[in-house]
């Protein structure tokens, strides 16, 4: 972690020599003290990664669970791959729904292009509750090229990982297991939701794993609150 002390203040490093045409020394004063805020924004969540990377040893993970792949039965430790380190994120997409979740795809579309960078560096998984079949073919539908997609309609893994209950409907969640001598635990879990959500917000984890609400808060509205993504824009969605 890089020492505080090391740091130049914030409001030193704002003043910004960067001037865009017809800006009003009004809109640079404002815009130099909020850059002021987002330099301490990022060196925030430098600190919170820290803090997550220096974690104790999780939790064993008390079962090798099979799931149902593309090509038949796989278990848990297969999905890490050549890695010691592998993400899965619950997509919300149980044999209850027709379709699945809006916000979990559009979500999962982003991470689609970006899986064969991750993959450089560690495993990934996406798993449903839902039929292997149905996951697949919707993954084609939405034209998905890269996402690892397995079923644990067979196991107890979204119970034990995403607290769902296993007769109710599914709930999103995103596990980091490690891998050493042959043993997986537990790493971190996202663990922000309703319960912790500030008013009048919706819930999300920080930071934001959505790209989507990251770039519309750029933006003069905003996220908004009248619209959320849509599976489509057609019929259906």
């Amino acid at each position: 972690m890089t020492n505080p002390q090391a740091l130049k203040p914030a409001v030193q490093l704002s003043q910004s020599p960067i001037r865009f045409p017809g800006e009003s020394a009004a809109y640079r004063e404002a815009r130099n003290a909020l850059l002021a805020e987002e330099i301490e924004l990022r060196r925030h969540l430098e600190r919170v990664a820290a803090m997550r990377r220096a974690l104790p040893q999780g939790g064993a993970v008390p079962q090798d669970y099979t799931f149902e792949g593309a090509n038949g039965p796989v278990k848990l430790s297969e999905l890490f791959g050549r890695h010691d380190t592998l993400i899965v994120y619950n997509w919300m997409f149980g044999p209850q729904r027709e379709r699945p979740c809006p916000m979990c795809t559009s979500l999962l579309s982003a991470y689609d292009g970006e899986v064969p960078d991750l993959l450089q560096r560690v495993a990934f998984a996406v798993v449903g509750r839902g039929p292997i079949a149905k996951l697949l073919a919707f993954a084609k539908e939405r034209g998905w090229r890269y996402l690892p997609i397995v079923s644990s309609g067979g196991n107890t893994f979204n119970v034990d990982y995403a607290h769902e209950d296993p007769d109710g409907y599914d709930v999103p969640a995103i596990n980091v297991f490690t891998r050493k001598d042959g043993a997986m635990h537990h790493f971190w879990g996202g663990e922000m939701g309703p319960e912790t959500a500030d008013p009048g917000q919706d819930p999300r984890g920080a930071p934001d794993l959505m790209p989507l609400w990251n770039l519309l808060d750029m933006t003069p509205a905003g996220r908004g609150t009248d619209w959320y993504p849509k599976l489509d824009y057609g019929t259906r969605g």
